[in-house]
């Protein structure tokens, strides 16, 4: 639908005028809109040598997806404890219920104004009023938004049925052995279900049972609590993993829960566990 572009507030309206209605168009450029932010204004203390004049939200979600850039979640106390955070694809909204990956937010509308009115400015609505934060209207440009972010869809998975399972003869025998495991010694599918495997509900992992709390980085390693399940259809398509990005390779997040779920997966079950996600 891009047309092989990066859609920004210059080019938005010639590739989607007659494609969009009017709401969905304006809920694009508004997207594509530089907004104030944080961390590159006006004011000294901003991290960029030159100010810029805002950030636009298809600037770390490209084309509705994402740019796997990380930022540190706004709302956490003190600065040593504020966990870092993935910016995931927008592919697939309309299907999730759960929005921010432990913030639990219930709509696309609650965290696009979320973002807007705090995490752009660190969680501080003082700091925002300061810096220039425009407030969204919430039942015309919130919603026009959410209205067009409600039509990204996943990418095409055309080895999986309607019902989000592998077709056998379209796949391999790697690929149907490690949907096995997904469904069964896995148990991956205990909270990613099909067709779009998320259960739309948030779990705490206590990865934290498996090491003491230390500074890494200037980062306290400590527990992360309840995240959401992120659904893994395109899951491929946008690395790195987990909520923060501390998983680079679907090979590492496999071992990752080979280890928190103590699944004792084999090396061979390890890669066709690889394969299926590859078809999701």
């Amino acid at each position: 639908m891009s047309q092989g572009k990066v859609v920004t507030g210059a080019n938005y309206y010639g590739i989607f005028n007659g494609i969009l209605n009017p709401k969905q168009l304006e809920g694009l450029r508004l997207l594509t809109t530089p907004f104030p932010q944080q961390q590159f204004n006006q004011t000294d203390d901003r991290r960029s040598l030159k100010a810029s004049g805002g950030v636009t939200c298809f600037d770390c979600h490209v084309n509705g997806h994402t740019n796997g850039a990380t930022h540190l979640v706004g709302d956490i106390r003190p600065q040593e404890f504020r966990h870092r955070i993935e910016a995931p694809s927008l592919r697939g909204v309309n299907i999730q219920r759960l929005f921010g990956s432990q913030r639990a937010l219930k709509t696309v509308e609650d965290f696009t104004e979320f973002e807007q009115r705090a995490a752009y400015f660190d969680g501080d609505p003082l700091l925002a009023a300061k810096k220039g934060a425009n407030i969204l209207d919430r039942g015309s440009q919130v919603h026009a938004m959410s209205e067009f972010e409600e039509l990204l869809d996943f990418p095409p998975a055309p080895k999986l049925d309607i019902l989000g399972k592998l077709i056998p003869s379209k796949a391999s025998a790697s690929e149907l052995r490690g949907e096995r495991l997904f469904f069964g010694k896995g148990k991956c599918a205990e909270c990613h279900s099909a067709p779009y495997y998320t259960d739309n509900l948030m779990h705490n992992l206590k990865a934290e049972r498996f090491y003491k709390p230390q500074m890494v980085n200037g980062e306290m390693a400590s527990a992360d609590g309840p995240i959401k399940t992120f659904p893994l259809r395109g899951i491929k398509e946008s690395p790195p993993y987990l909520h923060d990005g501390r998983l680079l390779t679907l090979e590492d997040t496999v071992e990752f829960f080979n280890l928190v779920l103590n699944t004792g997966l084999s090396e061979q079950e390890k890669a066709d566990m690889v394969a299926f996600m590859r078809c999701l």
